[in-house]
């Protein structure tokens, strides 16, 4: 019977790899096509890969907490003869030379680790191939690696406690033994522990540690700074004919279509708009090169009941009328909060909108969405005395005002064109039609 692979599904431009949180299915079990086979994680989202294919798992290729590399295979299901929708028998020979090459890559790395894999009666860990291979590029031996502290499940050493340790190993008198063979325990040296000095805290204080989504959300916006010199941009805005056609319509639209229309799909269609206008806030930067997007996806931050920060993306903004963009906005800000985002739907955004209105602020700078070069935050509409010019003078009237925050990345958005841009999605919203209909 043929056999086909799992894949670690592409999960966006800035994200190369995804750990394993849990694998549902274990080998000899059957799966259905569709049915979630495990989850995963990365910086932006919690996720489960489905099988595209309906058989039973045959080899699992990686455990849990292993990061593995985006479009690596990470299993083997067997499946019945005849599976067409994935495997035609002109390509059979092809997938199956796949598969032999991908065991024979596992079997060489778990015996690159055998040595090194230690039974848990021993009191020691089980590494990865990929933190097997940074000790042995780095020269660390057993010992040394036994006294790294490890983030991941059941204690394990993760890709990022090895970074975090190497940035910080120069500043240790550790003994370092280079090494070109496998990482071994020298028998004669002594290593001195790592961990880091306990801090004392005073007063009455209590100590949360960071979750695994907080702890990626802080790398990636540490990340954003170090990466993108950010300015931001602010105007203010008269959006009394938006709000106002909004609590015209808003009944209408909940008994029409079944739920409610808030502003923030009004936001992105002037945000949208907008990009059209200014292609190159629509684009991202490699190297000296700067790649301008044709297709315009607007991610909207979402705050989680955990007090974490997720953001799905529209794409195809530009395509989708007023009604579309409420019902998706709806719909993945729903499915945000129950933690049930499919990969592809946080991947791709190629601009960002923040609603901190929602929180009942007035203004924010946010911080870019790496590897864009734009974010808009929207702040509370409030009700403002406000000077109008009129044929007949100037007049003080109640108006609903609100700013608009603009971010962006100085390196390709300047000062002129970040301006201008937040000034036309200003204008877009004061120009609203307050006669439109749905």
């Amino acid at each position: 019977m043929p056999t086909v692979e799992l894949l670690m599904p592409k999960l966006g431009e800035s994200i190369i790899e995804a750990t394993i949180l849990t694998w549902n299915k274990q080998v000899g079990d059957t799966v259905e096509v569709d049915e979630a086979v495990l989850e995963i994680a990365t910086d932006k989202v919690d996720s489960e890969v489905p099988s595209e294919v309906a058989g039973k798992i045959t080899k699992l290729l990686f455990e849990e907490g292993d990061v593995v590399p985006v479009g690596s295979a990470v299993a083997l299901i067997e499946t019945e003869a005849g599976e067409s929708a994935v495997e035609t028998p002109s390509a059979a020979a092809p997938v199956q030379s796949t598969i032999q090459k991908v065991e024979e890559t596992v079997e060489v790395a778990q015996a690159q680790v055998q040595t090194e894999s230690i039974d848990s009666s021993e009191g020691r860990r089980f590494y990865s191939p990929l933190v097997m291979s940074m000790a042995k590029e780095e020269g660390i031996a057993m010992q040394e690696l036994e006294s790294i502290p490890g983030t991941g499940k059941e204690g394990r050493v993760t890709k990022s406690d090895m970074q975090a340790y190497l940035q910080n190993r120069g500043q240790a008198n550790i003994p370092v033994q280079k090494d070109t063979g496998p990482v071994q325990t020298p028998k004669t040296v002594k290593v001195a522990q790592t961990a880091a000095p306990s801090v004392a805290y005073t007063g009455n204080v209590e100590v949360v540690q960071m979750d695994r989504m907080r702890k990626m959300i802080a790398k990636h916006m540490i990340n954003s700074v170090q990466t993108s010199p950010h300015v931001t941009t602010f105007v203010e805005a008269d959006v009394t004919n938006l709000v106002k056609w909004r609590n015209k319509v808003k009944d209408e639209f909940q008994k029409r279509e079944g739920e409610k229309i808030t502003f923030t799909p009004i936001f992105i269609e002037a945000v949208a708009k907008a990009l059209k206008e200014f292609p190159f806030v629509n684009c991202s930067l490699d190297g000296e090169n700067i790649i301008l997007k044709k297709d315009i996806n607007i991610g909207m931050a979402a705050a989680l009941p955990s007090g974490n920060l997720i953001v799905p993306v529209i794409k195809n903004c530009d395509q989708l009328n007023l009604v579309g963009i409420t019902k998706k906005v709806n719909d993945l800000a729903n499915r945000a909060r129950q933690n049930k985002l499919k990969p592809d739907e946080t991947t791709g955004g190629t601009y960002t909108l923040t609603n901190v209105g929602s929180f009942g602020n007035v203004m924010g700078t946010p911080i870019i969405n790496q590897p864009q070069v734009g974010i808009l935050a929207v702040g509370s509409i409030q009700k403002k005395p406000v000077v109008l010019e009129t044929e007949d003078g100037d007049v003080i009237a109640i108006r609903h005002m609100m700013f608009l925050s603009h971010s962006y990345d100085h390196r390709i958005v300047d000062g002129a064109m970040g301006g201008r841009f937040v000034k036309r999605v200003a204008e877009l919203l004061e120009g609203f039609d307050a006669n439109r209909t749905l």
